[in-house]
């Protein structure tokens, strides 16, 4: 019995592992000598082969992961096509079947008879952008589609809106509805009748001048924003403006306490800024053309 744990422990310290007592074993001493037991068994780990110039460029060119597209962003796109039938639906479907939501939309005739001009803003991805222009570009009636997201441009958009002039209590009557919302019940008809009794009646001077202070203060919106009225008669007037999108909004939220009756934009209409060219750039090239030999008129060596 002795010489059996003489045995076993003469054993275990040729595998330079420590020995302890079974009734309390630690767990780094297990660990460690399991780990100690396959390397014998299986040998001894294989050396890891150091990464070469090679290796670590194919990491970075393939390994490294491709960049996250950002939110979507507005484009406008600006389409020469050839004007014929089908041409606006045949591009729109092109663009339906990408899942581009169409903000604005433009088209009319050119300087150039048979040529009409197309402006479209939506919201989208890069890639997918240059995806569907280079699709649009492989039409048969389109000439060219040009990318006006990152040039200097003039946009201006067109818009009429008739606002009421005699308050907001009134522009529930002035609607072009009122006249098909008849559907109110007859006892709330005796209540809404016994309240407009029960109530003060304005005087028509009043009312007058109440008319003529919406008006007035519309005419010097409107100059503000460099716009004109173009209408007025006596419950509303029509004020045409031409600004940039943001600018129109802008008139909008400001005319909405007056109440709006109706409104028609006709969507954005884009052309590319001209540069500038400095005077003395110009002529300092001009000058070093001049002092360009010809070699052509030199002697042969």
């Amino acid at each position: 019995m002795f010489r059996t744990a003489f045995t076993g422990g003469t054993r275990m310290a040729r595998l330079g592992v420590r020995y302890q007592s079974t009734e309390s074993p630690s767990a780094t001493s297990a660990l460690s000598f399991k780990k100690h037991l396959r390397q014998r068994r299986f040998g001894p780990p294989p050396a890891v082969r150091k990464p070469t110039v090679e290796d670590a460029v194919s990491n970075i060119l393939y390994n490294t992961p491709t960049p996250m597209d950002g939110p979507p962003t507005r484009h406008i796109l600006n389409c020469l096509v050839q004007n014929e039938p089908g041409v606006l639906s045949r591009l729109s479907g092109i663009l339906a079947a990408r899942g581009f939501n169409i903000e604005s939309l433009v088209v009319a005739n050119t300087e150039v008879p048979d040529l009409s001009r197309m402006t479209m803003v939506f919201n989208g991805r890069d890639t997918q952008i240059e995806q569907a222009r280079r699709q649009l570009e492989d039409m048969v009636p389109v000439w060219a589609v040009l990318d006006y997201t990152t040039t200097k441009l003039v946009e201006r958009e067109l818009l009429l809106v008739k606002v009421s002039i005699l308050g907001p209590e009134h522009l529930h009557e002035q609607m072009p509805t009122a006249k098909f919302d008849q559907s109110v019940d007859f006892a709330d008809e005796n209540i809404a009748h016994a309240s407009s009794s029960s109530q003060k009646t304005l005087n028509p001077s009043d009312t007058l001048r109440e008319t003529f202070s919406h008006l007035r203060a519309l005419t010097e919106l409107t100059r503000l924003f460099d716009g004109k009225v173009v209408d007025v008669s006596s419950d509303s007037v029509v004020v045409e403006l031409s600004a940039k999108p943001g600018r129109i909004d802008s008139f909008i939220k400001l005319c909405k306490p007056f109440g709006i009756l109706e409104a028609s934009r006709t969507g954005v209409m884009a052309m590319p800024r001209a540069p500038v060219h400095d005077h003395s750039d110009l002529q300092a090239a001009d000058d070093d053309d001049d002092d360009a030999v010809d070699l052509t008129m030199l002697p042969p060596g």
